[in-house]
């Protein structure tokens, strides 16, 4: 496997207001529904903390060579629409963690 064929990878903790889960689990919803459509679109698992139900991770995965190339392709309509409906859905600032992939078993 050489660089180029290591997808990009995401881990994105947020932290959701109790009351919000529901609009924002619509919300996330119709923006991964998105997302799969984008050329470099991989995948993107959507997880909820076991013992925290307010908790959720996003692992997303990309086929970009960095992500300042991510981020280039990414400013667009509905990214921005999700985006201005987080303040009001979420308890604290997303954590995102951008992944480095040492090894893999399958």
């Amino acid at each position: 496997m050489t660089d180029t064929d290591i997808p990009l990878v995401f881990y994105v903790t947020l932290r959701v207001k109790p009351e919000q889960i529901d609009a924002w689990l619509e919300a996330v919803h119709a923006l991964i529904d998105r997302m799969a459509e984008e050329p470099a679109f991989v995948s993107c698992d959507l997880h909820r903390d076991a013992s925290d139900p307010t908790v959720f991770t996003l692992y997303e995965r990309w086929n970009e060579e960095s992500v300042e190339d991510f981020l280039a392709h990414q400013s667009t309509d509905y990214r921005a629409a999700y985006d201005a409906l987080l303040p009001d859905l979420l308890q604290a600032p997303r954590e995102p963690q951008v992944l480095e992939l040492l090894q893999s078993w399958a």
